[in-house]
């Protein structure tokens, strides 16, 4: 599979080094330039060395396709870093940064189509019936049911849950899941079955039984794999697992944003797309925008409010004003047909351009594109009482747009079960943050610009 995969991916590279040129020049003359034969061939190398050391062709059999992309555009921008660091040292200036820009350009969109396709094929594969693997359940519990479940309910994972196997008498289990007998009768099975991977889920009463599984497993070139009941410390299902040395700990979340990569990949897009807004259309709209809210209402056009960010640390965000200024500085929330709100203050509030001037507090650090929604500090101070995890939407840098504004939950909480769904909406982003996420959510939120938020007050 390496070996398919590392042959696709040069051949991909090739290509896109080929369509670059034609696109820069018109020809494929520069080809023959030396120092981009020494570039290519760079490119090349370091692109070898990157997908081997970083296991970048492993797939595993539940991962979902956006997780695979998410790892490839890492790995691009990787190399990216690495191929412009060479580009500099040697200092080609014969090496058109145009053209390495359509290259990458280039290569981007034809190692993600390559992946998407290859993936689909594999999994519909999978779910016809060819590379399964067959499976079988030691013990039965609501752990065992729930991997039952999970396995036969996607057969694109490409699993054949066979059946279980339990000491336990008078089992209540499924009709989903076949009862092939105790544990003494796993070594005879294993014997005259061809078994995959055995997945354990036996009670904590059971596990001295565990040792003697693995000796049958080793035994046998059965691949073990045991479901933790992390239950038995918290009612959460997904939690992640580090090491410290070789002590492992448990996290009752997994934030993939405490991986430095991860921090500077999204820095990084957050400082070249504020810049592109603040440049392409900050520079003539705060003009046009000034004038017609002064015309309309006196006072400043731009509105700035302390709120909470990253950690709880306060900062003050800035948005174009849309309501009459106040005779008091007192935080009043914004209802639906609020009198406060001016005529173009509707507008703007109703098409999200009121935040535009918050690309400068990502710029400045303050926020991020792409992150939980800011509340005031009154709001914040209301609903912690009310909602017990309200602050872990603090443990990521809040965004202009977000996951729960996508899905509906923005503009005035008249409920706390909205704020509520709101709150979950954000820790669930903390916890399956990708690259690849936050770029559909910012696609979702310029459609519903388009559209006019139904929920913006």
């Amino acid at each position: 599979m390496k070996t398919i995969f590392l042959f696709w991916d040069l051949v991909l590279l090739s290509a896109s080094n080929t369509i670059s040129c034609y696109i820069r020049d018109g020809s494929l003359k520069s080809l023959n330039n030396k120092d981009d034969q020494t570039t290519f061939f760079m490119i090349l190398l370091v692109w070898v060395v990157l997908v081997l050391s970083k296991d970048a062709y492993k797939i595993i059999r539940i991962e979902k396709i956006y997780t695979t992309l998410s790892r490839t555009i890492k790995l691009i921008l990787i190399h990216l870093g690495g191929v412009a660091l060479f580009i500099i040292i040697l200092n080609f200036d014969n090496v058109s940064r145009l053209r390495m820009l359509y290259f990458y350009v280039v290569f981007f969109v034809l190692v993600l189509l390559f992946r998407i396709l290859f993936l689909k094929a594999l999994k519909h594969a999978r779910s016809q019936g060819y590379n399964y693997r067959n499976v079988i359940i030691i013990g039965v519990n609501e752990m065992a049911g729930r991997m039952n479940q999970i396995l036969n309910n996607d057969l694109s994972y490409g699993y054949k849950v066979a059946g279980v196997f339990s000491n336990v008498t008078n089992l209540n289990i499924d009709h989903s899941m076949t009862n092939l007998g105790g544990l003494s009768d796993i070594e005879t099975y294993l014997l005259e079955n061809k078994v995959d991977e055995m997945f354990i889920a036996l009670d904590y009463k059971e596990t001295d039984q565990i040792p003697k599984l693995i000796q049958l497993c080793e035994r046998y070139m059965v691949r073990l794999k045991i479901i933790p009941n992390f239950q038995k410390y918290t009612n959460m299902r997904r939690v992640s697992i580090d090491f410290y040395d070789n002590t492992p700990v448990m996290m009752f979340r997994k934030e993939p944003l405490e991986l430095v990569i991860n921090r500077i990949q999204k820095k990084i897009f957050d400082i070249i797309f504020s810049s592109l807004i603040i440049g392409l259309i900050f520079s003539w709209l705060f003009p046009l925008l000034w004038i017609l809210i002064k015309l309309e209402s006196k006072g400043p056009a731009l509105y700035k409010q302390v709120r909470s960010g990253e950690n709880n640390r306060h900062f003050t965000c800035y948005k174009f004003r849309s309501m009459r200024q106040s005779k008091t500085d007192e935080f009043i929330q914004a209802t639906e047909n609020d009198p406060r709100v001016t005529a173009i203050g509707k507008f703007i509030r109703r098409t999200s351009i009121d935040e535009f001037p918050q690309f400068f507090n990502v710029f400045l650090g303050h926020m991020s594109v792409v992150g939980p929604r800011p509340h005031p500090i009154k709001l914040d101070d209301q609903y912690i009482k009310l909602i017990n995890n309200y602050k872990v939407r603090h443990f990521s840098k809040p965004g202009i747009t977000g996951w729960a504004q996508v899905k509906g939950y923005r503009g005035e909480t008249k409920e706390v079960i909205a704020m509520k769904m709101r709150v979950e909406y954000d820790i669930w982003y903390i916890e399956n943050w990708t690259f690849l996420l936050d770029l559909k959510i910012i696609w979702m939120t310029v459609t519903n610009m388009l559209r006019g938020e139904e929920n913006a007050n």
